[in-house]
């Protein structure tokens, strides 16, 4: 029998979606919508793959990764993000996931990046044109997300922004390079 699949998202019916289409394709499944109840799950099922949403609720799912490794340091980690930043994706592949997307996302994607032995693929092409200020205030602004784990109120304490100015913020999509 093929090892569980663990789908860590706060998010309800795109947990339920992709858990149900693993299994329509042969994947035992099993879905989490916190960190305690995935930790909780992860020690009893001990899964060799994991989908790891970035935003759980506030707070980052980042955080879970070494503690998911603990459990089976031969796991799997994929990292899903509606907001990608360049700092959070070396943020994960440096806690050890093997991949990390942005959704939405295919489930084709998703188990190819769990096959992917290469790694990352970070050999983007370089453009000779800067980054805009939009999107380095974008990329600063997750950084400074990340380093206060995900949590909107102390990173809108550290960026000297309203709260909900940076709600704001988050709530757009990346702003192109």
């Amino acid at each position: 029998m093929p090892e569980p699949i663990l789908i860590i998202d706060d998010d309800p019916a795109f947990n339920a979606v992709l858990v149900r289409t693993l299994e329509r394709r042969g994947h035992p499944a099993r879905g989490a919508g916190d960190p305690a109840a995935a930790l909780a799950l992860a020690q009893e099922i001990v899964p060799g793959r994991v989908v790891l949403d970035l935003n759980l609720n506030g707070s980052s799912g980042l955080a879970l990764i070494p503690e998911l490794l603990a459990i089976n340091a031969a796991c799997r980690i994929v990292v899903l993000t509606g907001y990608a930043s360049i700092a959070t994706a070396v943020d994960a592949i440096k806690l050890g996931a093997v991949q990390y997307l942005a959704k939405p996302v295919e489930i084709e994607a998703i188990l190819a990046a769990f096959d992917n032995d290469d790694g990352p693929d970070f050999a983007l092409p370089v453009s000779d044109e800067p980054l805009s200020v939009d999107r380095l205030e974008w990329e600063h602004i997750q950084r400074v997300l990340n380093e206060n784990d995900g949590n909107i109120s102390a990173t809108a304490r550290a960026l000297k922004m309203h709260r909900r100015t940076l709600q704001r913020k988050l709530s757009k999509r990346p702003v192109k390079t």
